[in-house]
């Protein structure tokens, strides 16, 4: 029996807190039905995760044999590698302002556009890279409203350690944290080249002494989207 495909719709919003308008790609699952509920996942990079790390196919075999429950993905194009570190790094001009979108703005939205629970542990942030890293310190920002995160290959700076060091309520934040054996010398926005693997490991450390509920993994292999998009599947089983 071939499985059933998904939707993907095209929104356009505009955003007060970033002044300015953004693409939307919204996956709605092959049985979608307003009578239902659905937990949202909320992907930086949202068309790479679309197109390269094929989440809506991984989404579509993961519901159509019920390994996870209802979802709706909720993909967030960047404009181009200048508004992609704008926006997802933490010291990027747009950094805060684009975590403000996505609690204040994005979610009212979804929840009002869509038959979502309405509650942090419904929403999953995901994001490789960069986005992997805006991912967490937004959920750590707003704990009560995104419960979980995917992180995958994450950055992993001062600024987010230090984040992680002081969040005080780490059971509200469910995490899922891998990263690769061969990053250690990853291109950068910036046009630098950096060590990925000691800083994740690192912060893994700090995640465990905190008390977080995460999943840990070092992957064999390096950082592309050959290997997050092989993840991707356990990523959503862990979570979903």
């Amino acid at each position: 029996m071939s499985l059933r495909k998904g939707t993907i719709k095209e929104y356009m919003f505009k955003s007060e807190a970033l002044a300015e308008e953004l693409e939307l790609l919204v996956y709605l699952p092959a049985n979608f039905s307003p009578l239902y509920k659905y937990s949202l996942v909320i992907a930086q990079d949202g068309r790479d995760y679309f197109q390269m790390g094929r989440i809506g196919r991984v989404a579509d075999e993961l519901l159509g044999n019920d390994e996870i429950e209802n979802i709706i993905i909720v993909g967030i194009p960047y404009k181009d590698r200048f508004d992609r570190r704008r926006k997802y790094h933490p010291d990027g001009e747009q950094h805060k302002a684009y975590i403000r979108f996505l609690a204040h703005e994005l979610v009212p939205f979804l929840d009002d556009e869509f038959p979502t629970y309405q509650m942090g542990h419904g929403r999953t942030l995901i994001g490789d890279s960069l986005g992997g890293t805006v991912s967490l310190l937004a959920a750590l920002q707003y704990p009560h409203t995104f419960g979980k995160c995917i992180m995958q290959s994450p950055l992993a700076n001062e600024a987010v350690m230090d984040a992680v060091r002081n969040f005080e309520d780490p059971h509200l934040l469910e995490l899922y944290h891998v990263i690769g054996t061969g990053e250690t010398d990853v291109p950068t926005t910036d046009g630098n080249k950096a060590n990925f693997i000691e800083p994740n490991r690192e912060l893994h450390k700090l995640i465990n002494q905190k008390g977080f509920p995460c999943f840990y993994e070092e992957f064999e292999g390096n950082h592309t989207w050959k290997y997050w998009q092989a993840d991707l599947k356990r990523a959503l089983l862990e979570m979903f």
